[in-house]
């Protein structure tokens, strides 16, 4: 591993001039583009900073275009840099600076504050595990950096978060009360509430949702964060909007399986959630079929169950059947509405990853406007659903409850995930 204190010091690059992908007008052209800091935990192939941090080096795809963000790279902080770093290669290509700490960084070179918006990305790299299982990544850590800076130089910029706003429930509130009482744009969470649908639908706004469901995969503590960010983004467009989580019991192995037997999970839903899965499960001998009980629990070795009750009495269940579906999908059961509603939430294949430049997309929209497309509040409940859902697994599959998640919020009737 290189110490991060063997830094580059290049000059200024230039970015492109296009303003979220719509063909760029003369004032567009020559309006100066905005200055970002980069703050992650590492830089290599295949990490967040590679899937997130390059769009705004070299542009991405909307609507069938190649769009370059008005906004230019000019510094980085890198936590930890690797044998395989892309961060100082990426310095030297696109003239920015790699500096040695956060306020270095975001400073520029100088003695205040000189950026426009600060991109966090605080995933992978070499951090410990606690006793229930989260990867202690020091998001909160870096987020503190950034906003010493800010009260400092009596100035503050818009900052996206991505994933978890922290492992540390009491500390992502932090986090969400320094934005308010520095009054900065905050935005965070998953790219799976922006990413495309199959079919391209949304929850009708102001629905009454009797009970919904998500079955995805993945590990606990890393795509259980994922799979709740897919469903809240749903949801909060319930009649009333969000009330916060009253309980969660989390579930893990033949508990799932006695679970769903019991029918406390709906039938109905998961059904229609492997339905709409792109990548459900078959075997050599017999595919193309609905998964009896036996081959599920054949294909699955330990299932893992999150039931969610909300302060308005709503339920949902949240499953990682790993071995069963490699994709992300959602159904529940409308008032009103004789069949469940239904989609898969897609995620494109490597190499170019289009969720990864679908989430930019909505960071780049909060950088250029000051306003965050959604509310920041939903990544806040979501980080303590995980919290909590790990927790209740390592107290023996207890039943939690949880006043402290009396997160409540309202989203707009608009939709924030890619169409075209």
């Amino acid at each position: 591993m290189i110490n991060r204190r063997r830094f580059l010091h290049a000059g200024a690059a230039v970015a492109p001039t296009f303003l979220l992908g719509a063909s760029p007008s003369l004032a567009q052209r020559t309006r100066k583009p905005l200055r970002m800091a980069i703050v992650t935990t590492t830089w290599w192939y295949g990490s967040h900073a590679w899937h997130m941090a390059t769009r705004f080096l070299v542009g991405y795809p909307v609507n069938g275009k190649w769009h370059h963000p008005n906004i230019e790279v000019v510094s980085a902080y890198v936590d930890q840099i690797k044998d395989n770093d892309l961060s100082q290669r990426r310095a030297k290509e696109h003239g920015f600076t790699i500096y040695p700490t956060i306020a270095e960084a975001l400073r520029n070179g100088t003695d205040k504050l000189d950026v426009d918006c600060v991109l966090l990305i605080g995933e992978h790299g070499d951090y410990e595990k606690n006793e229930i299982g989260q990867k202690l990544y020091p998001r909160y850590r870096l987020f503190n950096g950034i906003t010493e800076v800010f009260k400092a130089d009596g100035k503050s910029v818009p900052v996206f978060n991505d994933k978890h706003l922290s492992w540390n429930y009491e500390w992502a509130k932090d986090m969400v009360a320094q934005s308010k009482e520095l009054k900065f744009p905050f935005l965070a969470g998953s790219s799976l509430p922006v990413t495309w649908r199959m079919p391209s639908v949304e929850l009708p706004y102001g629905a009454e949702i009797e009970e919904a469901m998500v079955v995805a995969y993945g590990p606990k503590d890393i795509y259980d964060f994922h799979a709740l960010e897919t469903l809240q983004c749903m949801m909060e467009r319930r009649k009333g909007g969000e009330t916060g989580v009253k309980s969660i019991h989390a579930l893990e192995g033949e508990a799932v399986w006695k679970h769903l037997a019991a029918k406390k999970a709906s039938p109905e839903l998961f059904e229609a959630c492997l339905a709409r899965s792109q990548t459900l499960k078959q075997t050599d001998d017999y595919s193309h079929r609905y998964p009896s009980v036996a081959l599920m629990k054949e294909l699955v070795e330990n299932p893992i169950c999150y039931q969610l009750e909300y302060n308005d009495g709503t339920r949902a269940n949240m499953l990682l059947m790993n071995g069963l579906v490699t994709d992300f999908n959602f159904a529940a059961r409308l008032k009103g509405h004789k069949e469940p509603l239904s989609t898969c939430f897609y995620l494109p294949p490597n190499p170019n990853v289009v969720y990864s430049a679908a989430l930019m997309n909505n960071a780049e929209k909060m950088f250029m406007t000051g306003k965050a497309p959604y509310p920041i509040e939903r990544t806040l409940l979501t980080s303590g659903m995980v919290q909590t859902a790990l927790q209740s697994l390592h107290l023996g599959q207890r039943k939690l409850e949880t006043p402290y998640l009396d997160v409540e919020y309202q989203v707009g009737r608009a939709s924030t995930f890619y169409r075209q």
